[in-house]
């Protein structure tokens, strides 16, 4: 996976799931989402990283920001679907392409892995995201349509 050397990213390893966790919690508490917090976080971090199902990736030293990728089966394509479930820089860190150096290291991942797209779910408010995807080649209309894609979902608990 071939990445810029004025950004290295790395992927995170077991030993890594600590940082992950408060990366992960400080980007929910700036905007204000749940989080379980940073301790459950590292102790379900533990748990995941060893497989195949969840990828992290990590820039900065130390850490700066984080992409974290699912990948799951897929019954249309031959490879895997995969979400970029989050993607985050710290705020005093931002506009530095560090972002899309996670971004594209997430792309080559996904894309070795056999992945025919990678998608994310962005809030229709977060107009700086959205901006960030589209300017990254993602759309939310498919080839020939002109409505955009809606992403639904219903708590089960």
């Amino acid at each position: 996976m071939p990445t810029d050397p004025a950004f290295p990213v790395r992927r995170a390893r077991v030993a890594d799931a600590a940082v992950v966790a408060v990366l992960l919690d400080d980007f929910n508490r700036e905007f204000d989402t749940y989080t379980p917090g940073a301790e459950w976080l590292t102790e379900r971090l533990s748990r995941l990283l060893p497989g195949d199902e969840l990828a992290v990736f990590l820039i900065g030293e130390p850490a700066a920001g984080l992409a974290v990728l699912s990948f799951r089966p897929s019954v249309w394509t031959p490879g895997p679907s995969v979400v970029l479930d989050e993607l985050y820089v710290r705020p005093e860190q931002r506009n530095q392409r560090l972002g899309h150096a996670l971004l594209e290291a997430a792309c080559a991942l996904a894309a070795q892995r056999g992945a025919e797209s990678l998608e994310v779910n962005v809030d229709g408010i977060d107009v700086d995201a959205r901006r960030f995807y589209e300017a990254h080649g993602f759309s939310n209309t498919e080839p020939g349509e002109t409505e955009p894609m809606y992403f639904y979902y219903r708590e089960l608990a």
